[in-house]
């Protein structure tokens, strides 16, 4: 179930909105439970039955691996630790990886003339995040930062948040911990400070991403003898936007349902496309991945604390799993670990901290939109082949303009909505627009509030209601 689809908007949204606030607030975590699990369910099908599993094993084992204070206590703990982790991380690898695994071994073995057989398994929705969610959960709990969930309904609230089950953010235990156990009055002022960011995130997703979408799509399945500059270009620019409004607009709407669910979500994009670099980048593009892997992964591995070269060893194996986290596929990997050799670079030559003069920032924020450009054909791009002709026709152009499918997609409409999107590149760093339309009470923020609450969003419901809606890019992740 998408939240642009019209069974949510108009039914199930409203439904559980009414439930909470007709109910007592000692029953709010319950009926977010139940109601996550039934969305959960509606989409993901038999496949729940996985989640369920993962939700059972990582709750019985959070008290045990809780400190307790007994002497032999951390050997045990460590052990019970490692290896729900090792669980976690097998479940997400069978799922997601397995079949990728067999069909590199089936190709490889071709080569020696034997005939090896490929696993097909379905991907359940969502797996990467409440995976994340599992191991955050335990983490956190071994560490004693805070206390096991010792109550069921708590937990699956946590762990099955529909705001942020599929997609994210990811919401790391210790951020949220205190808002499970101590609930807060669930009042009509939650609604009206959430649902301006539902209705802007829905306007950035329905109004301008999906809008973009079919543009997109003509330009990536060009066929190679027919490429050209001008293809190229649009279709990386075009999915730069799209990619970008897509993601941060299901992100605003997650945040959005938290707050009128009664929860604080934490913030997924601070303007990336901003940046002066690409250290910078990764500190305002899916901020709950990024602190994710520096909490769990990055830190564990030594971080920065152990010299140069552990250091650039420790950013090359983070963003390979960073790639390979988003999907299985060899583009992925090459999109994280190009990142992380320009990550690499930047500390080299000490560009990761932010320039002062004016004219040397707006010059590296330039450079560093263009990285961030031609990393997204290599994520998008569905294989090597078509990312290298895709770049090979960017750097060495060509007069030969537009393809027929291409032009036909690439309609007044859209060009009038990629030209205004593309405005997204000159804003500013700050403020961070959702969280000043959810929060600030200026007269320009009020006026935005009434304009996506009356303009944006019935223009957005008008497209849903016609069915001009695609799901989420990130729910195949």
């Amino acid at each position: 179930m998408s939240f642009a689809s019209p069974m949510f908007l108009w039914y199930f949204m409203p439904a559980v909105l009414a439930a909470l606030l007709i109910a007592p607030r000692s029953w709010r975590n319950g009926i977010v439970a139940a109601a996550s699990l039934v969305f959960y369910a509606v989409g993901a099908g038999p496949t729940t039955l996985l989640l369920l599993a993962c939700m059972v094993v990582n709750y019985v084992m959070g008290p045990a691996v809780e400190p307790n204070g007994g002497e032999r206590e951390p050997k045990r703990r460590r052990r019970m630790l490692i290896s729900v982790v090792v669980f976690d991380v097998a479940v997400l690898i069978v799922w997601k990886y397995a079949g990728f695994a067999s069909a590199q071994a089936a190709g490889l073995a071709s080569l020696t003339g034997l005939a090896l057989p490929t696993v097909s398994l379905i991907l359940p929705i969502g797996i990467s995040f409440y995976t994340f969610h599992h191991i955050s959960y335990v983490v956190d709990i071994y560490r004693g930062e805070r206390r096991a969930l010792r109550k069921k309904v708590p937990f699956v609230a946590y762990i099955a948040m529909f705001p942020q089950l599929v997609a994210g953010p990811i919401v790391r235990y210790r951020e949220i911990a205190d808002q499970l156990t101590q609930p807060r009055s669930h009042r009509l002022d939650d609604i009206a400070a959430g649902f301006p960011r539902f209705a802007f995130g829905l306007t950035k997703k329905v109004a301008i991403a999906d809008s973009l979408a079919p543009m997109v799509d003509a330009c990536f399945t060009t066929p190679a003898d027919q490429m050209t500059t001008a293809n190229a270009w649009l279709g990386a620019i075009g999915y730069t936007l799209q990619l970008y409004f897509d993601f941060s607009g299901y992100s605003d709407m997650a945040i959005g349902l938290g707050r009128m669910l009664g929860f604080t979500l934490p913030e997924n994009f601070a303007r990336p496309y901003s940046s002066a670099s690409i250290t910078e980048f990764w500190r305002r593009w899916h901020m709950s991945l990024s602190r994710w892997f520096r909490d769990y992964v990055y830190i564990p591995l030594g971080g920065n604390r152990c010299g140069a070269r552990t250091t650039y060893r420790n950013l090359w194996i983070v963003f390979a799993l960073v790639g390979l986290w988003h999907g299985a596929n060899w583009t992925f990997l090459f999109w994280g670990l190009y990142h992380g050799t320009v990550l690499v670079i930047e500390r080299r030559r000490g560009w990761a901290v932010a320039a002062a003069e004016p004219e040397r920032r707006l010059a590296r924020r330039a450079l560093t939109l263009l990285i961030v450009v031609v990393g997204w054909v290599f994520f998008r791009s569905p294989n090597l082949r078509t990312a290298l002709v895709f770049l090979q026709h960017m750097v060495i152009p060509d007069l030969a303009g537009l393809t027929d499918v291409v032009d036909a997609s690439l309609t007044h409409q859209r060009l009038v909505i990629l030209v205004l999107a593309a405005l997204v590149f000159l804003l500013p760093a700050q403020p961070i627009t959702g969280r000043y339309l959810e929060s600030v009470r200026s007269r320009p923020a009020t006026a935005l509030r009434v304009g996506v609450r009356t303009v944006g969003l019935l223009y957005s419901t008008l497209l849903v209601a016609t069915g001009t809606f695609s799901p989420f890019l990130y729910y195949r992740f």
